[in-house]
């Protein structure tokens, strides 16, 4: 085991845009290597990406590896992932630390089984113990436990939900190394790009103003006011687990463990209890407003502003409150 040594982050990007989770990972990997004394690697596999390898090193990278080729412009998992045992095998990293994002979860499951080696998905925290050895913090059952997960193997193999983390600050001054690595190209990796087509997914994890609905609705069709009141704020609907499992709405709006972690600048819980497993998932939100008409609510330790009431009562005069204010009514 002692031949590993180092922190290796895949840093994912679409389109020649780096995903904000690689910031995230790096700044995390920063905070753990600093404990242990060692050296964050980050991976770039791409085109024409050098200038954007440069930013790996601004937000904590002590040292890219920079996979460019025109075969990897596009995401190949067999491709990406071939090139990515490659260098692992090569470094020797104590830990890898990937996304979990879309692409992240195809791509690290493939390498953790080439490799022989663990992988614990979707953690919302990392520690280390007493010993120096990583902690994976993921929940489990549904959300209703939290586990705390030790590898045996190596490399530690983790893949860690979008917006757990804070990236640190850019910092151009900080100085690294660009090795740019030899291409292994799968020739038939039996996976071909037909073509792109847009999805309307809602990308919650990065909307500024959420207005989020829970058990308090009392029918399906009464999403639409959540939505009415999240379009003149210039936000997106999200929502509890329960409405999500009810069919009410899709699972990209749900907010909480088993969904998405948010910090928007506006959380709006609108019959919102508040579950441990809801309030993980949006507490470090700038501003918590909670509307429930139960005073003992969870929501309302979390909340920066509470109102007791009755949603279908203070939702509408919310809502005509801003459509006045937009007609530049006073009052």
């Amino acid at each position: 085991m002692s031949e590993y040594k180092g922190i290796l982050v895949f840093s994912e990007q679409r389109d020649g845009d780096i995903h904000p989770i690689s910031f995230e990972l790096l700044g995390k990997a920063r905070e753990i290597a600093d404990k242990k004394k060692c050296e964050v690697y980050s991976v770039l596999l791409g085109y024409q990406m050098r200038e954007k390898a440069k930013e790996l090193i601004y937000f904590g990278a002590d040292k890219v590896f920079l996979y460019d080729h025109p075969s990897l412009k596009e995401f190949d998992v067999i491709n990406y992932k071939q090139n990515m045992v490659n260098l692992i095998r090569e470094e020797k990293p104590e830990i890898v630390l990937i996304g979990a994002t879309p692409l992240g979860r195809s791509l690290a499951p493939r390498i953790a089984a080439a490799l022989k080696t663990g992988l614990t998905a979707d953690c919302i925290d990392l520690q280390l113990d007493e010993n120096g050895e990583l902690i994976q913090v993921r929940p489990a059952f549904t959300g209703n436990l939290i586990a705390h997960i030790k590898t045996s193997t190596r490399p530690v193999m983790t893949t860690v939900r979008y917006k757990v983390f804070k990236a640190r600050e850019r910092d151009p001054t900080r100085k690294g190394d660009i090795v740019e690595k030899e291409v292994e190209i799968v020739k038939d990796a039996g996976v071909r790009v037909v073509r792109k087509e847009p999805v309307e997914v809602v990308n919650i994890s990065d909307a500024e103003i959420i207005v989020s609905g829970g058990r308090g609705l009392k029918k399906p069709e009464d999403l639409k006011i959540l939505e009415e009141l999240a379009n003149l704020l210039g936000g997106v609907v999200g929502a509890s687990r329960p409405l999500v499992d009810e069919g009410w709405i899709s699972k990209d709006h749900q907010v909480g463990f088993s969904g998405n972690i948010v910090r928007p600048k506006l959380y709006l819980a609108c019959g919102i209890s508040g579950s441990p497993q809801h309030l993980a998932g949006m507490r470090d939100s700038e501003i918590i407003v909670a509307i429930n008409i139960d005073p003992s609510a969870p929501i309302f330790n979390v909340a920066d502003y509470g109102i007791v009431g009755d949603l279908y009562e203070i939702i509408p005069k919310l809502i005509e409150k801003l459509k006045n204010r937009k007609r530049g009514v006073k009052g």
